[in-house]
């Protein structure tokens, strides 16, 4: 999805909760500090009051790191927009090291601490599955730290985070992923063996109009 339509979904979400909302604001959606710089403000317009951005551009296949001194910059440049707003808005600075098949933990704290000093108010590596990496992470910067469980190969509680001083928890996809998974083994189970013993485990009717009828009643009016 480009920009616009991801605020628009963004927005959407906003006006259908009173929680305060953070979204994935990818690279900025361009290269250039210019373009962070923008998509901070076009978020806050949309509602927001948090949104990360990312040190790898979207060009090319699979994207490449940014230079260091120039994502920093991009987060400078996030920043100082943020910092100018009516509002608290929290920004979130990623290290891609992970994702983009570079497990450099070195490079990666190297990365987080230049965008902490760029104004970042949490930090975030996503891909880390090691309890002792995500700790020494922890210790090396001085700002909340995030990181992203739902991985497969990571079995960290939220308690064992909170004992290495992980602040913030994300789960990504992992939801979505884990009710299609659902949706997937439901299927075969048909195809394969004729049977439907997945039905055990389906959510009721009941629950499921209690849930909507809930949301229903604490949606804003406008």
């Amino acid at each position: 999805m480009g920009r616009d339509e991801t605020l628009a979904h963004a927005a959407a979400i906003v006006a259908a909760t009173d929680l305060p909302v953070s979204a994935d604001l990818e690279n900025g959606f361009g290269d250039s500090p210019e373009s962070a710089a923008a998509t901070l403000r076009l978020a806050a317009r949309a509602g927001l009051v948090g949104g990360s951005i990312e040190d790898r551009s979207r060009r090319g296949a699979g994207g490449a790191i940014y230079r260091l001194d120039h994502a920093a910059d991009r987060i400078r440049a996030a920043a100082e927009v943020a910092r100018g707003l009516p509002f608290r808005f929290t920004l979130t600075a990623r290290a891609e090291n992970y994702l983009a098949g570079r497990p450099d933990l070195r490079d990666t704290i190297t990365r987080l601490q230049a965008y902490q000093k760029a104004g970042a108010d949490v930090l975030y590596a996503p891909g880390l599955t090691c309890q002792e990496d995500i700790a020494t992470l922890v210790r090396s910067v001085d700002r909340p730290v995030n990181v992203i469980m739902g991985l497969r190969g990571v079995q960290l509680s939220a308690a064992e985070l909170s004992s290495i001083g992980v602040k913030r928890i994300s789960v990504g996809s992992s939801l979505a992923r884990a009710a299609l998974g659902a949706f997937l083994k439901a299927a075969r189970e048909m195809r394969d063996r004729g049977t439907f013993e997945f039905a055990a485990e389906a959510v009721s009717y009941q629950d499921i109009t209690a849930m909507l009828e809930s949301i229903a009643q604490k949606r804003p009016r406008s």
